[in-house]
């Protein structure tokens, strides 16, 4: 379980440590057990009148710009900060709303599932969604969190007030 607290100092870190000319919006930095993501808001592109797929491609290749142009300083705070708090970094940018991951965990989870449950696997398998249990499972997870976000940031808050409350006990 990580503490509030602990997503504050990683936060903080990441607001001081990262070069202000990056710092161009709010930065999203989130933690989890194996994972900092840390995603900066890039400004969005300025185009007369484009057509959809046009500003898209634009914000594309800004994401792209990005990445490349900060390859190495990225490289450098990710290490510093996976030394400092013992998780790899995920890099990421959000320009005018399209949002791009670099590099980020698959971490393996393991799970015991009853028969009901491994047939609805199975069902998105066959029908093309999924190419695996796996990949399935996966599937659900992000479904639920597309659907879910205020119920599970809501209940994400009062695990964190139950973690911070059992730090302050005594030992």
């Amino acid at each position: 379980m990580i503490t509030d607290e602990a997503r504050e100092r990683v936060r903080g870190w990441f607001a001081g440590r990262l070069p202000a000319e990056w710092q161009t919006g709010p930065t999203e930095v989130t933690v989890d057990r194996e994972e900092i993501t840390v995603v900066l808001s890039l400004p969005d592109v300025q185009l007369d009148e484009p057509a959809q797929a046009e500003l898209d491609e634009a914000r594309a290749g800004r994401a792209r710009g990005f990445r490349e142009d900060t390859r190495e300083q990225r490289m450098e705070i990710a290490r510093e900060a996976e030394h400092r708090y013992e998780r790899k970094v995920a890099w990421g940018v959000d320009v005018g709303g399209r949002r791009e991951l670099w590099t980020n965990v698959a971490a393996p989870v393991m799970t015991r599932l009853r028969q009901p449950q491994r047939l609805v696997l199975d069902t998105l398998v066959d029908a093309g969604v999924a190419r695996s249990r796996s990949e399935a499972l996966a599937w659900c997870v992000r479904l639920v969190g597309q659907h879910e976000a205020d119920w599970l940031a809501e209940l994400r808050d009062a695990m964190g007030a139950v973690a911070d409350v059992r730090s302050k006990g005594p030992a």
